[in-house]
């Protein structure tokens, strides 16, 4: 991932500044997409996508809910077995799946000359990857199968349905990838490598980040004990946020 991400020299004045700028930037983008995930719950709830395929207090057919059950299972069998050691069939009715869809920051591993073997863990303030609130988040399914906690299958099998639900959600409701371009959020699905592939929804804010050069982030991490290492937000990032409103009635002159 880091490929993708920009470089820029900083000297430590202007780290420290812009730490302290991109950490009330990303506490602002956390709270707003949380709200707009609570006024979107009602149209994302998983009874509506999956019907009688998932047990809830109210279990009644959906139109396409058989079509929308059947790439669950498929892209669930995908990935079931490495590395989760899970059963490849899914019973129908699923246990009752949450309706709150939680946002968790964006991670990947960054490795360099003089980390060793031991990657630096790289967060990102203007992406998250989306799933259905469950007891097994993303670390903790994350820490079952690294083996740092024992594996609870029960967790394990909920958290992938978990994750695997906005992706299923996105494709069979195509026209919710423009609402969220409409609300300034980029829609697409990532493989998590370190989770055999898992998919997931990753959300972008419209902001661009950069990263420092690696021997600055060796310095940071070593000082700090800590292999880990935030994205910066570049103050004039703001300026250059796209416009999709204005962008589409711009076209319509042409």
């Amino acid at each position: 991932m880091a490929e993708d991400i920009s470089r820029k020299n900083l000297d430590n004045q202007e780290f420290f500044k812009l730490r302290q700028v991109t950490e009330k930037i990303a506490n602002f983008l956390n709270k707003r997409l949380t709200w707009h995930l609570d006024i979107l719950k009602p149209l994302l709830t998983p009874r509506k996508l999956l019907g009688a395929y998932v047990k809830s207090a109210v279990m009644e057919d959906v139109p396409g809910s058989d079509k929308a059950f059947a790439e669950l299972q498929e892209r669930y069998a995908a990935v079931c077995e490495k590395p989760f050691t899970l059963p490849r069939k899914l019973q129908s009715p699923l246990p009752p799946i949450s309706t709150q869809l939680d946002a968790t920051p964006f991670q990947y591993p960054l490795y360099f000359a003089g980390s060793g073997n031991k990657p630096v863990s790289i967060t990102s303030p203007t992406r998250w990857i989306l799933a259905y609130q469950s007891d097994c988040p993303l670390n903790r399914l994350k820490a079952m199968v690294s083996g740092m906690e024992p594996r609870q299958p029960d967790d394990m099998r909920q958290a992938v349905i978990n994750h695997l639900l906005p992706v299923v959600y996105m494709k069979q409701l195509p026209d919710l990838k423009p609402l969220f371009e409409d609300l300034r959020y980029q829609v697409e699905t990532k493989e998590l490598g370190d989770l055999g592939g898992l998919p997931v929804v990753v959300v972008n804010a419209p902001l661009e980040t950069f990263l420092p050069p690696d021997d600055f982030i060796f310095q940071i991490t070593q000082l700090s004990g800590i292999a880990a290492f935030q994205e910066i937000i570049d103050s004039e990032a703001i300026e250059k946020i796209p416009d999709n409103l204005k962008g589409a009635l711009r076209n319509l002159l042409r």
